[in-house]
This record gives structure tokens, C-alpha cells and sequence, in this order.
């Protein structure tokens, strides 16, 4: 509820109004309480006040219970109780101006970003990588950045591993030795995040966060709400989305110092997921960013069961806490709520431990940062009613508001630009093209070759053919002149000599035949 420009959570027993200054509001914060005890409505009560103040506010929607804020709400007998309990009679309901957003596409305008804008880190944590798979990923990030080859989406990233490990040989000499195993084991993961959604999730066109940071037309700031109920069920892609969110603010938004109020505020649901599991590494870039985007002019809140969920260095950064109930039964949960209790300031008018356990629904100790930034005493509140439906909506209401909306043309439907795998296609089938062109070489010269063997051949057997032809006819040349030579001269001999001529004349015919034969052949 907004009163004079400040933000009035609920107010105690005694009456005293519980105040946020704005200025302070982007020192962050955190509403904490087991389920049922009302963080909901704090969490609708602080983002209906910062949209009054003309705040753009988002929030993720686990439970689908926030998609009222774009309707007004109505009067029940609870809240007509608690308004007279109060003692406000100036109450209104309202609505809310509201874009809805779903990562995939079905309640929401689609939420999107690339391969390269995620990162290797955040990336490698979505596929619960090992350090070893982790530091391969990092390198495939830095040879697709120095082939200037942009990942945008899956299969942009699948072709990137499959073209390292088929160059991998070529490419250990710069960048060391890439494991087969761990290229293979990437693969499958991306593969698995893409059952998990990864494969809408990343493309284009991505997220600008700038476009969050608008009003309506009667200066309001919009209220961004994820549909989470879904993305919920791929806890890991719902937290690594969350982080991934945080450093985009961190890194695209400029320093503004202190302001009096926030350029926007964040709520994240089922915060506990951000940390579950999460390497120290990445816990210290959450750190950091929480740390430093204060002086961007963003505000923070973390909306989860128990404080405990959060890492002492986060924690430390959050200087708006709304506890509500939270039971201990066993001695370890005793101690717990012991420590939370301890980080409240002291209020000697009661026993923060004990009133955080005897807390009823829509009541919570809180303690804010005063207008100086100095933490007020704990105080036991009632909190507000929010002005807008605690109702679901209908879904042809929320699909009224969602095409309504001045960025659903800008981000409904996707494209898919011109990236690595386009560009790793184009290569191979430059290479291939090439390749068959080598072959078809080949086979020609091969070919050309077989003609001129064939042609050799040919001009070789008929070189032999005439050849023989010509030995043939002068055997046959020979064979009749040494006969008719033989018998001429045997006749003579026989007609000289008688018998003994005839024999003599016959074998020096023959031999003197042999003679001329032997003389034509050698010619």
C-alpha cells in the first residue's frame, strides 16, 4: 500500500504503520516463512506499492497465485475483518498493469537468450557439468569467440562440440588436449537441457532487459510476471534463468549512485534454488552481483521457506527482512530459527524467537532500513491486504493481456539467424563440394590415363601385327624361292650326274634355298 509516497507494509498492535522508505529499497531484501504463512501477500502488497510508485517490479510465479495483480480484488469477509482491525477506511482495490512472460511460450510472451549471453558458467551448471566437462565448455566458448562463430541457440552449441572434436587434433597445439569423453558427455547434456525446454529457451529474438523498464500510461511502473509453474519442474533451468538475469542487469546497466527510489525491483520465488547445489564459484558471483547492482538502482528480494537457504554472504546484503511463521519441532530447527532470530535488532517488548514460531497467517517480524539506512528494532505486524484479486484469472484473460501487450510483436515469434551451425554447414558443405571435386579429378586423370595405356597398347599390338604380317610374308617368299631355286638346280644336277647329281644336287639345292631364306629374313 502506498501513503505519501511511502511504502506502508502493515502496521502492529498498538497501531504504528511498519514503513519502507524507497530510498532504501534497493538495499534488498527477504520475505521468509514456511508455506501458508502469508509471504505471498507480502510479496503482492510490496510489488502493488512499487508499481504505484511508478517502480517496474518482477516477479517469478511459481505457484500461478500472482497472475491476480492484473485484476482487482475484491471484498471478503477476511478482509473487510482486517480493514476495520486497521482502521482504514480510504481501502481501494485495484489492477495492476501486467505483462505476462513464460520462458516456454505457453502462458506468456515467450522469454528468451542466447547460448552466448548465458555463458559457459552458467551453462555448465544448467547441465550439472564436472569441472572437468566445465573448463572444455569454456573452451569450445573461446575457439567459436576467436572463429567468430555466434551460439544462439542448441544447435549452434552441438555443432560447435562436433566440429572441435573433429578438428581436435588440429586445435590441442592452441588450446590443449580435448578430452573425446568429455566433448561426448557435453553433448549429451545439451541434448537433455533441450528435453528440459533449453531448445525454446535459447534463440532469438533474446530478452532486453530495457524493456522492463517502462510505465503505463498512468506513470505505473509495469509488473513483469514469469510464469514459473512450469519451469518450476526444471528446477536447475529455473535457477540458472534467475542468475543469468541478475548478471544481465549487473552487466548492461549503467552506475546511478543512491536514488530515491528504485530503478526496478526483483522478486525471486523459491529462492533456495539459486543456491542448491551451486559451486563456490558461481555463489560468489551471486555475491557479487547482489553486492554491487544495489548502485544500479535495483532492488532485490529473495522469497523463500527458511533464511537458512540463503549463503551468510547474501544474506548479509539484504537489509529488508520479513519473517513469517517458521516452526521448529526438532533440536536442529530449534538452533536455526534461534540464529535467524539473532540477526533481527533487539525489541525489548518482546522475544523475537518465540514470535516468529507463535506467528499467525498474514502476521511476521520485520525489521527495515530506516530513511538514514540504519536496520528499526524488530516489530510483530500485521500485514496489509494487498488491493488486487488473490484469485486466478481466466486463461482467455490472461491471452487478452497477453497479446495486448506493446512487446508481444517483438517477441512472439522467433527467428533463427545466420550462426554457427548455418555457418559450420556452409564450411562442410565447402569441403565436401570440394572433396567430390578432388574425386571427380582423380577419376578423370584416371580415365585420361587408362585411354592413353589403352592407346599405347593398341598402337603396340599393332605394331606386333604388322610385324608379324611382315615376317610372315617374307617366311613365305622365302619358303617358294628356296623350293623353286632347289628343284631348278636339282634338275640340273640329276640331268649332268645321274643318280648320284640327283641326291648331290638335291641337298646343295635345299642348302643353298636355306642360304637365300635365312639372307631374306635377316633383311
Amino acid at each position: 500500500m502506498l501513503k505519501d509516497q511511502k511504502i506502508i507494509i502493515g502496521q502492529t498492535d498498538d497501531g504504528s504503520r511498519i514503513v519502507m522508505e524507497p530510498s532504501m529499497a534497493n538495499r534488498h531484501g527477504i520475505i521468509a516463512g514456511a508455506t501458508g504463512s502469508g509471504k505471498t501477500v507480502s510479496l503482492k502488497v510490496l510489488a502493488e506499492a512499487f508499481s504505484s510508485l511508478g517502480v517496474p517490479v518482477f516477479v517469478s510465479d511459481v505457484k500461478g497465485d500472482l497472475a491476480g495483480m492484473s485484476a482487482a480484488g475484491t471484498m471478503t469477509d477476511n478482509v473487510k475483518n482486517r480493514l476495520n482491525d486497521f482502521g482504514i477506511e480510504d481501502f481501494s482495490f485495484e489492477a495492476y498493469p501486467v505483462i505476462f512472460w513464460d520462458v516456454y511460450g505457453k502462458n506468456g510472451i515467450p522469454l528468451r537468450t542466447t547460448i552466448s549471453e548465458m555463458g559457459p558458467m552458467l551453462l555448465a551448471r544448467i547441465m550439472n557439468l564436472t569441472n572437468v566437462q566445465s573448463d572444455v565448455l569454456s573452451v569450445i566458448f573461446k575457439i567459436a569467440d576467436d572463429e567468430n562463430l555466434l551460439l544462439i541457440d542448441t544447435k549452434d552449441l552441438k555443432s560447435m562440440i562436433a566440429y572441435v572434436s573433429e578438428k581436435s587434433k588440429e586445435l590441442e597445439s592452441s588450446y590443449g588436449k580435448l578430452s573425446g569423453q568429455s566433448l561426448a558427455a557435453i553433448t549429451r547434456s545439451v541434448v537433455a537441457l533441450e528435453a528440459e525446454g533449453g531448445e525454446t529457451f535459447f534463440g532469438e529474438p533474446a530478452l532486453s532487459v530495457n524493456d522492463w523498464f517502462t510505465t503505463d500510461s498512468s506513470s505505473r511502473g509495469m509488473m513483469h510476471i514469469l510464469d514459473a509453474s512450469a519451469l518450476i519442474g526444471a528446477p536447475r533451468l529455473y535457477a540458472t534463468f534467475l542468475l543469468w538475469l541478475l548478471s544481465e542487469l549487473f552487466e548492461t546497466l549503467p552506475e546511478v549512485g543512491d536514488m530515491e527510489k528504485p530503478k526496478m525491483v526483483f522478486f525471486f520465488d523459491e529462492a533456495h534454488l539459486l543456491f542448491h547445489d551451486a559451486p563456490k564459484v558461481l555463489v560468489e558471483k551471486i555475491e557479487q552481483v547482489v553486492k554491487l547492482v544495489r548502485s544500479k538502482g535495483v532492488g532485490i528480494y529473495f522469497c523463500t521457506q527458511n533464511p537458512a537457504d540463503i549463503p551468510g554472504g547474501v544474506l548479509s546484503q539484504l537489509g529488508n527482512k520479513i519473517e513469517h511463521a517458521l516452526h521448529a519441532y526438532t533440536p536442529a530447527e530449534q538452533k536455526g530459527v534461534k540464529t535467524i532470530a539473532q540477526a533481527y535488532p533487539v525489541n525489548p517488548d518482546f522475544d523475537t524467537y518465540e514470535a516468529i514460531q507463535s506467528l499467525g497467517t498474514g502476521e511476521a517480524v520485520v525489521s527495515l532500513l530506516g530513511a538514514d539506512g540504519i536496520p528499526q528494532k524488530a516489530s510483530k505486524v500485521k500485514i496489509y491486504p494487498p488491493q488486487s484479486s488473490m484469485s486466478a484469472i481466466e486463461d482467455s484473460q490472461r491471452a487478452s493481456l497477453i497479446k495486448s501487450s506493446v512487446l508481444y510483436s517483438k517477441y512472439q515469434n522467433a527467428y533463427d539467424p545466420d550462426s554457427a551451425y548455418e555457418f559450420l554447414q556452409r564450411r562442410g558443405a565447402d569441403i565436401e563440394k570440394q572433396k567430390e571435386e578432388e574425386r571427380m579429378a582423380r577419376e578423370e586423370e584416371k580415365e585420361s590415363q587408362k585411354q592413353q595405356q589403352a592407346a599405347q597398347k593398341a598402337k603396340d599390338q599393332e605394331e606386333k601385327r604388322q610385324d608379324r604380317i611382315k615376317k610372315q610374308a617374307v617366311k613365305s617368299v622365302g619358303n617358294t624361292v628356296a623350293g623353286t631355286v632347289g628343284r631348278q638346280i636339282g634338275k640340273q644336277v640329276t640331268k649332268n650326274m645321274g643318280t648320284f647329281g640327283k641326291q648331290l644336287g638335291g641337298n646343295v639345292g635345299a642348302s643353298i634355298g636355306r642360304g637365300i631364306l635365312s639372307t631374306l629374313l635377316k633383311m
